[in-house]
């Protein structure tokens, strides 16, 4: 069978007769047609080979022979839906629990990293009979109506009449272009401070508070990296006034920051979130996710009245993807691989730091990083044309990589977890060549290929919203 069926210029054609308007492609000027992948790599109808520094949802390997196989065997079995008694539910809801805190004991499964936090909201406003939400700037939850109204990622761009008046953002906890930066003698006191004064601000104004929602590492924000102790002060405030802690792990779960299986363990053995969800890597590419929380919490939901059922979350076939999924994180120690090639990697990066003016900040931690391009380290001007250059070089280097956070110059690096010290070398050797052609100061209109670009209208991977 062949893996192209219409010439890309059908393709595009096609895709714009039928496809929704707002469904944006990455390098939309000039987009990819991939034909198939493997590891961490993917290959267009030429059969050019890219790195993939951007898909954090192919986790352990696109097309991983593991994992596919573990769904064709399972598929050929048996798929229903988990109203049957079925051993993989069970199964791999003891195991993923495992990799746990013990107080964090009760599953729910569904079928994407949104889902998983649109019930989390709904867990949180049953058990605390609450229904203001507390999110963080830049944030992003996911696309539902629910997420939408927590995700100023999203509805930065809606006026003030239409934001949701029971959401309420607290400053990111961005200690390189924040409120509170790397020289406050305690950033993480002052912004969990500002979260305590918010919560204030809100009782005196009648709300209560149900839950405080946070990315573990915040990614669509810009790679954000919270001081440690933040969370654990910050869920002291939340719990007194009656609300949960959610830690969103959609894009930094199984072990992709190297030190530890969950983000969140970043903050200390001491910490521990009322509700986690989880999506993206769970299934390696297989739509599916997790809501784990607590027994008082679950019990609490169960005591509404209201039966939960989800058609496809935790069927057969999910959970021995999933299983297959931990399977190959242990068997090929991936958690340590982002561990030893996260450090080389944030080496080479500090290097290219001291190299280019231009890079202003270096956020790394295991196979998650980001490099902020900056015009001038005193005053942080967002370097936002020069980031999407960047990108669109590396491109043509056959490299993939995105922009995001508020003013789109962080680049992004969440790659396959079986990246290697040698696709490093690679990425910051073109990374360096590009550095040092860039001019020091580029207006936000420039050249690629004959096709005049406007930075700030068409950022290329780095703006098409909730593309992650």
């Amino acid at each position: 069978m062949s893996a192209e069926t219409f010439v890309k210029g059908k393709t595009i054609e096609l895709r714009k007769k039928h496809i929704g308007p707002s469904c944006k492609i990455f390098f939309s000027h000039d987009p990819i047609k991939i034909v198939k992948a493997k590891g961490q790599y993917m290959y267009d109808e030429k059969g050019r080979r890219y790195l993939d520094c951007i898909n954090n949802v192919a986790h352990v390997g696109h097309c991983h022979p593991d994992v596919v196989k573990a769904g064709a065997q399972q598929m050929e079995l048996l798929n229903t839906n988990s109203r049957f008694l079925h051993d993989n539910l069970v199964l791999y809801a003891q195991r993923l629990q495992a990799t746990l805190p013990d107080k964090l004991s009760v599953c729910y499964f569904v079928n994407s990293g949104s889902e998983a936090n649109d019930l989390a909201l709904r867990l949180a406003w049953q058990y605390s009979g609450h229904k203001d939400v507390i999110t963080l700037e830049n944030a992003y939850h996911g696309h539902v109506s629910s997420l939408i109204a927590i995700s100023p990622y999203k509805f930065i761009q809606l006026s003030d009449t239409e934001q949701i008046q029971s959401v309420h953002v607290a400053p990111s906890p961005d200690v390189y272009r924040g409120k509170y930066r790397a020289d406050h003698p305690d950033p993480a006191s002052a912004y969990a401070d500002e979260v305590k004064d918010m919560i204030h601000r809100v009782h005196e104004k009648g709300g209560k508070i149900a839950a405080f929602i946070a990315e573990s590492l915040q990614s669509c924000g810009g790679q954000v990296i919270p001081p440690p102790g933040y969370f654990q002060q910050v869920a002291q405030h939340v719990r007194q006034a009656g609300g949960v802690f959610i830690a969103d792990e959609v894009q930094v779960g199984f072990g992709r920051v190297g030190t530890h299986f969950w983000a969140f363990q970043l903050q200390g053995e001491d910490f521990v979130p009322d509700i986690v969800t989880m999506g993206k890597p769970i299934g390696n590419g297989h739509p599916m996710s997790c809501v784990v929380t607590t027994k008082e919490v679950a019990e609490s939901f169960m005591a509404s009245g209201i039966e939960y059922f989800n058609t496809f979350g935790g069927n057969p076939v999910s959970c021995a993807i999933g299983m297959a999924v931990l399977d190959v994180l242990e068997k090929e120690d991936l958690q340590g691989n982002a561990l030893r090639v996260g450090r080389y990697l944030t080496g080479l990066l500090e290097e290219q730091k001291e190299k280019h003016p231009l890079v202003g900040d270096i956020r790394c931690q295991g196979l998650f990083a980001g490099v902020e391009l900056v015009k001038d380290r005193l005053k942080l001007t967002p370097a936002t044309a020069e980031a999407q250059e960047v990108i669109y070089r590396l491109k043509e280097q056959c490299i993939l990589l995105s922009a995001d956070g508020p003013h789109r110059n962080v680049l992004k690096l969440k790659p396959p977890m079986c990246f290697t010290k040698e696709d490093a070398d690679l990425l910051v050797g073109k990374l360096d060549h590009i550095l040092t052609g860039t001019r020091s100061s580029v207006h936000s209109t420039f050249l690629f290929s004959g096709v005049v670009l406007d930075a700030l209208e068409h950022p290329g991977v780095g703006k098409s919203k909730g593309i992650m």
